[in-house]
C-alpha cells in the first residue's frame, strides 16, 4: 500500500511538470502540415522563449524536488537525472515542440508572440518564469501533502471495494 502511495505521489509531482514542458500528442494523431516559414517562426519563438534553458532548469528542479522529498532517492539521483535528460531534454523534444507550436499558431501569431517575448515585459516574464514555476510547484506540493490522508482513504476504499468484488 505504501509503495502504491509513493508511486502516486511521485507521479502526481512529475506529471504536471511534464505536461507543462510539452503537450505533444502521445497518440498516433495525424501531423498537421506546416510551411517552412511557419516552422522557422516556431523555432524562433521557442528560441526567444529560452525553451532549452527552461527545460534544463525544469529537469534540475524536478530531480532536486524528488530527492528533497525522498532522501532515499539520493543514491539514484544520477540515474534519475540521466533518465529525465534522455526523455525530457530540449534535444529530445525540440522537433515535437516546434511541430506543436507551428500546428497551434499561424505564422503571424508566432511572429507576434516572438515580438512580445523580445519586449521588456516579455523578457521580464521569461526571467520570472522559473521562479514562478518553482513557487507554483511548491504550492502544489504543500496542497497535496496536506491532503495525502484523503488520497490514502480514497485508495484504501477502492482497494477494499475491489477485494470484496473478487
Amino acid at each position: 500500500m505504501k509503495q502504491l502511495l509513493t508511486l502516486v505521489t511521485v507521479l502526481t509531482f512529475a506529471l504536471p511538470l511534464a505536461a507543462q514542458t510539452t503537450s505533444a500528442p502521445t497518440t498516433a494523431a495525424p501531423v498537421a502540415a506546416i510551411s517552412p516559414k511557419q516552422r522557422q517562426a516556431a523555432e524562433e519563438l521557442l528560441q526567444m522563449m529560452k525553451m532549452e534553458e527552461n527545460m534544463n532548469k525544469s529537469i534540475d528542479q524536478m530531480v532536486s524536488m524528488q530527492v528533497q522529498q525522498r532522501p532515499d532517492m539520493k543514491q539514484v539521483e544520477p540515474e534519475l537525472r540521466t533518465f529525465m535528460t534522455k526523455h525530457m531534454s530540449w534535444a529530445t523534444l525540440k522537433d515535437d515542440m516546434v511541430q506543436l507550436y507551428a500546428a497551434e499558431f499561424t505564422e503571424k501569431d508566432l511572429r507576434n508572440l516572438t515580438a512580445f517575448y523580445k519586449s521588456p515585459t516579455g523578457q521580464k516574464l521569461l526571467d520570472k518564469q522559473p521562479e514562478l514555476m518553482r513557487a507554483t510547484m511548491q504550492m502544489g506540493q504543500q496542497r497535496l501533502q496536506q491532503n495525502i490522508p484523503e488520497l490514502q482513504q480514497l485508495i484504501e476504499k477502492k482497494m477494499q471495494t475491489q477485494d470484496t468484488k473478487q
